[in-house]
């Protein structure tokens, strides 16, 4: 699994014009799923994702995290996050997930970051056509990769 996180004061995703998913102070995620992910990936990401200290303290230093400020999520899948652009113009997706085991880990990536760290959770339409509109703070944009560990 990879994720992009990107601080933000608020982020909003909307589908055919109607918001669906929206969130204040937090962290939109866009979150891209490999054929071969599986739990472990959810619970390594997860637990990074809302440990992560990148949120400014009475300092401003980078040192609080998701589940200090109580921070908001907003969840948003994006195969496209496992573009290969080796070979020529066209990026290939031959590294996704097919669409049925992506919506069920990206399903559970979201059941598994509301029952384990009670974070308040909202979502993109998985498979939709979407926009996503945010206020960067920051900005603030970090990749992670569970394969890779960074």
């Amino acid at each position: 699994m990879r994720i992009v996180i990107q601080r933000v004061k608020e982020a909003k995703v909307e589908v055919q014009n109607q918001v669906i998913g929206k969130i204040n102070q937090g962290l939109l995620v866009l979150l891209g799923i490999e054929a071969d992910d599986g739990f472990d990936d959810i619970e390594w990401l997860s637990r990074k994702l809302v440990n992560m200290r990148i949120f400014p303290d009475e300092h401003s230093a980078m040192n609080l995290s998701c589940i200090d400020v109580q921070a908001e999520i907003l969840v948003v899948s994006q195969f496209t996050l496992h573009a290969s652009t080796k070979k020529g113009n066209r990026p290939s997706f031959v590294k996704a997930a097919s669409p049925d085991k992506a919506e069920l880990i990206y399903k559970n990536f979201i059941q598994h970051l509301q029952d384990k760290y009670s974070v308040k959770i909202a979502t993109g339409k998985f498979g939709a056509m979407m926009q996503v509109n945010l206020v960067n703070d920051g900005p603030v944009t970090i990749i992670m990769d569970s394969k890779k560990r960074e």
